[in-house]
């Protein structure tokens, strides 16, 4: 344990991020099983836990895709720097440059000449084009790969190859027009890898896992832990995160009026972009600062403990101080979410 004396859920203060033990090490067995050793580069956005991807090193994943410098430094720190790959463009690299000097692997992502230019100043030796393939986020026109890649081989850095996030595509619903549409997003990418070279051609995520074949590696995070929108795109692995809470006040049916719960599970506990989380057996209202109020099942009594499952995964966790890993009403460890933060 590393938070006191804990030892059961009813102990815990909430809201309280859980992570049902059993769940969560299938989930890693399942993913390790169809993508092992470096086909899967996991995503430390997804947990934002170097406890928990060291779990996930133990399985054979040496290699982590990173979102912010600050998860690059922790998980170097943690021991944790064998490959790291900071899957976004930065302008302000300088705080990389002394963990490659000190022995860290370290490649950032790039898509134009300032970020480039930030790459190299900051004393990153290493580099992946990032290609634009249908999100209208990051990345270079594919056309323009190539050119990149002679920039950047000029500047002195290491080419390793692409990368190409087909993210507007992870919860597409049918999964053959997922797939088809994926297909479409990989063209783009190996044609823009034929032009730069390098051994790495970078992508995916949960929601494209099993289809994308055509990526040397597979950047997916929220496998692990998961939630209700990529459970509702049908994806095998197992909802293993839910954000405990307490009923704080409960009003009783009277005539046609139906009743209703409120938990101490809000805005400020929840990531919301994808929606209402869940309550099992109950419906959700709505969500407010700080209390989330549902109805329907068996009405709940004030002091009951409820089990909300996020919408989202990744933004939920960043809410939060800690996880802690439960078997039933067990606490079996509980582990800082210390990648937090900027």
């Amino acid at each position: 344990m590393t938070a006191g004396t804990l030892r059961h859920v009813a102990d815990l203060a909430t809201p309280a991020l859980l992570v049902d033990l059993d769940a969560f090490e299938a989930n890693l067995a399942d993913m390790a099983a169809a993508l092992p050793g470096p086909r899967l580069r996991p995503h430390v956005k997804a947990h934002k836990t170097t406890a928990l991807a060291a779990r996930q090193a133990a399985l054979g994943h040496r290699g982590f895709t990173c979102a912010t410098v600050r998860e690059v430094e922790g998980m170097v720190a943690a021991g944790l720097g064998e490959d790291l790959l900071l899957a976004n463009e930065v302008l302000d690299a300088s705080r990389l440059g002394p963990l490659v000097e000190a022995g860290a692997r370290i490649t950032v992502a790039v898509d134009s000449e300032q970020t480039l230019a930030a790459a190299v100043a900051g004393g990153v030796r290493e580099v992946l084009v990032d290609v634009n393939v249908g999100l209208p986020r990051c990345g270079i026109a594919p056309e323009r790969a190539g050119w990149l890649a002679e920039r950047a081989r000029a500047s002195g850095v290491e080419v390793r190859g692409v990368m190409g996030y087909e993210g507007h595509l992870m919860m597409v619903p049918d999964p053959a027009d997922r797939a088809r549409r994926t297909e479409e997003c990989m063209a783009l990418l190996l044609a823009a890898h034929a032009d730069v070279g390098g051994d790495v051609v970078s992508g995916g995520g949960t929601g494209t896992y099993a289809m994308n074949t055509w990526v040397t590696e597979v950047q997916a995070g929220s496998y692990a832990l998961m939630d209700t929108a990529y459970t509702a795109a049908g994806l095998p692995f197992r909802q293993a995160l839910t954000v405990l809470g307490t009923v704080v006040s409960a009003t009783a049916p009277a005539g046609d009026a139906p009743g209703w719960a409120v938990a101490d599970v809000g805005l400020k506990a929840l990531g919301m972009d994808h929606g209402n989380p869940a309550v099992p057996g109950a419906s959700v209202w709505f969500c407010s600062d700080e209390h989330l109020t549902f109805g329907g099942g068996s009405p709940p009594s004030v002091g009951d403990r409820v089990h909300v499952l996020p919408a989202h995964v990744d933004p939920t966790i960043a809410l939060h101080e800690r996880m802690h890993l439960v078997r039933g009403d067990e606490v079996l460890d509980t582990w800082e979410v210390d990648l937090r933060g900027w």
